[in-house]
């Protein structure tokens, strides 16, 4: 058994594609030229004239003597050239744009000038249109986010000369919805680009093929994310303005699924618009044909709903999704202040979260000097925790965050905060698995031990008692009110990836039943307790710089057939194996990014040679629990608990 003390509380892309990743570009626009609708006129006939002469010639007979190889290519490029200027099935009678929603255009994707010959005048679409249609109802765009799979529509270099930010977003449209990093990319874009415009009202338009399911799908996102409604409200709203809205079910299947809310019964899915059911569109069943740029072959990703399933649960399993960059940056760089520490010295960020230290007979004696609680030493993975609200983040210890879907309200006050859910909350905790004693099933459990911020403001000069004391009023209660007292009859708790508790923490009196008792029937593994100091407010940090060190003289040893060869370049954990004086391997550490140092062996290997035992540990704190500094506290705390206890029966 380990007994430690914590000082602190403190995706082969289609010829027309290209495999690219995301790209932003932003440039400074020159000098505005409106375009006349006689100039248009004027255009549009010159054009005509170009495709009749172009037409007469191509009547001339041609005599063309090549070998057949070369005949082959020649028929390759001349379907390769049709192909990248094949209009997109429906596109023509497709309507153009929908209202405005929130600063967003909804919009089928605008085709360059190439396409023109293929396209009668009056049913064209260029970004030259795009931008005097939009000048005419007043809006001026500043950020086109490009959801389609292919970059063949249009040359981003139409968007340069008006100085019109562009960032490609690659989505496949056949069988699949846009995947969680897409969505949160297209979130982070949308609400940094409405941050920067405060004072310049300038529009974005979001376009997929047809402007109808990829683009409604992530305004929907958005929507849900920045605002307090359900996905019902959220997906009327952009049917109104883009009608009729998401037509294809899986993608209303997804959201709902998504954001853990049942779907009502009344629900149904409008049916595929009459442009897009022509006959050459449909198939043998009268269904609609999928978009030909949106698939590279390859089978669309299955939806994935966010419960749990049958496969076996570990602490190395990766939990949430990936987020930009540039928000995680920001992100840390809040928690740091919140924390008010720095940058480290070597130029970047630590995991700021505690983290418990070895127990030797020196620092037993810290019990005696100041007052301190005991819980479980809970054998989980080590995650903090910040709520916005627009998601939830688990912060792991190499300081990544990643996005999972939960729901934290705020408690009701008479401001109505009721209808608010946190926005810059961070905790600390960690994530254990349950393993339910009847059925064997098992469930994530994330225990929250502190909270250093509540909705932006930092607590963590108050102590910790109090920051805990805190944690269940405004964290916990507000959660449960609203679960069991079906405040929010549509949202399921019970289908988000794990649950959340408060950490327990006892009087030190108690340590003899926490033994005996409660660690024994724990639902999860635990190896030790962890004593926490009342009031000390400042975060220790496990990383220390200093040298490498080999450790001459020391045998790790694995299990008969592994390859220690395997282990090479990784983090292992080990136990101490006293009788056979070699350390004894565990498991392979995927959530740490850094071993520990030297120091922190040594303080390992001091608290092993101590060997302090239970029974030394109980027949200490016996001691120290007779003390005059612990006995007035313990009476007091004791009588604080029991009214408690005695409010909540009422």
């Amino acid at each position: 058994m380990i007994v430690a003390v914590d000082l602190n509380a403190s995706p082969v892309p289609e010829d027309d594609q290209d495999d690219f990743g995301d790209q932003v570009e932003e440039y400074h626009a020159p000098e505005e030229r409106v375009e006349s609708a006689v100039d248009i006129a004027r255009r549009e006939r010159e054009e005509r004239k170009r495709k009749l002469k172009r037409e007469r010639s191509d009547d001339k007979p041609v005599q063309v003597s090549q070998s057949p190889g070369h005949d082959q290519l020649f028929h390759t490029k001349i379907l390769k050239s049709y192909d990248r200027s094949k209009l997109p099935p429906g596109w023509l009678d497709c309507p153009s744009f929908g209202q405005e929603i929130y600063c967003m255009i909804p919009s089928k994707v605008p085709l360059g000038e190439s396409f023109n010959d293929y396209i009668i005048p009056g049913k064209r679409y260029s970004f030259k249109q795009v931008i005097h249609q939009q000048r005419v109802l007043g809006r001026k765009l500043g950020l086109v986010i490009d959801l389609t799979n292919t970059s063949r529509y249009y040359p981003v270099a139409d968007l340069k000369k008006e100085g019109i930010k562009h960032v490609k977003i690659q989505c496949k449209g056949r069988n699949s919805v846009p995947d969680n990093l897409s969505v949160n990319h297209f979130v982070y874009e949308v609400t940094q680009f409405l941050f920067r415009q405060k004072h310049s009202r300038k529009y974005i338009l979001v376009h997929c093929t047809h402007g109808h399911n990829r683009t409604g799908y992530m305004i929907i996102h958005y929507l849900m994310r920045t605002m307090s409604m359900s996905v019902t409200q959220a997906i009327k709203i952009f049917s109104d303005v883009r009608p009729p809205g998401i037509y294809k079910p899986e993608y209303i299947d997804a959201l709902y699924a998504f954001y853990h809310e049942k779907k009502p019964e009344m629900i149904v899915c409008p049916p595929t618009p009459k442009w897009k059911r022509t006959p050459e569109l449909v198939d043998l069943n009268g269904e609609a044909m999928p978009d030909d740029d949106d698939d590279d072959g390859v089978p669309g990703s299955p939806l994935h709903e966010n419960h749990e399933t049958d496969t076996i649960m570990t602490n190395d399993d990766v939990l949430g999704d990936e987020i930009p960059n540039d928000q995680q940056d920001a992100f840390r760089q809040f928690c740091f202040q919140t924390l008010k520490l720095g940058v480290g010295a070597r130029g970047h960020m630590q995991f700021p979260g505690s983290h418990p230290v070895s127990l030797n007979r020196e620092n037993l004696q810290l019990l005696r000097q100041r007052y301190y609680y005991a819980t479980w030493k809970a054998d989980g993975t080590r995650y903090m925790m910040l709520i916005t609200m627009d998601g939830c983040y688990l912060i792991d210890r190499s300081f990544n965050f990643r996005r999972v879907q939960m729901r934290f309200p705020c408690r009701i006050t008479n401001d109505g905060m009721a209808e608010k859910t946190h926005h810059f909350t961070l905790l600390d905790g960690e994530m254990i698995i349950d393993t339910l004693p009847d059925s064997k099933k098992q469930e994530r459990r994330y225990l929250i031990y502190d909270l250093m911020a509540v909705n932006g403001v930092s607590v963590i000069e108050r102590p910790f008692y109090e920051r805990w004391k805190m944690l269940e009023k405004e964290v916990i209660e507000p959660r449960n009110q609203e679960r069991f007292q079906s405040r929010n009859p549509y949202y399921r708790y019970d289908m988000e990836p794990f649950r959340v508790r408060r950490k327990d923490f006892w009087l030190l009196s108690t340590v003899t039943k926490l033994l005996s008792e409660f660690i024994p029937k724990l639902s999860h593994d635990a190896d030790g307790l962890i004593f926490q100091i009342d009031n000390d407010c400042q975060l220790l940090f496990l990383y220390e710089r200093g040298k490498k060190k080999l450790m001459e003289g020391y045998r790790v040893a694995f299990e008969e057939g592994s390859n220690p060869l395997h282990y090479s370049g990784k983090i292992i954990e080990c136990s101490w194996d006293s009788d056979r004086q070699e350390w004894i391997f565990k498991r392979i550490r995927t959530d740490k990014s850094t071993p520990n140092d030297f120091n922190t062996y040594r303080k390992v290997m001091r608290s092993i040679r101590d060997n302090i035992t239970e029974d030394i540990l109980l027949n200490e704190i016996s001691e120290i629990i007779r003390l005059p500094m612990y006995a007035d506290r313990i009476r007091i705390d004791s009588k604080a608990n029991h009214h408690t206890n005695m409010s909540r029966r009422r």
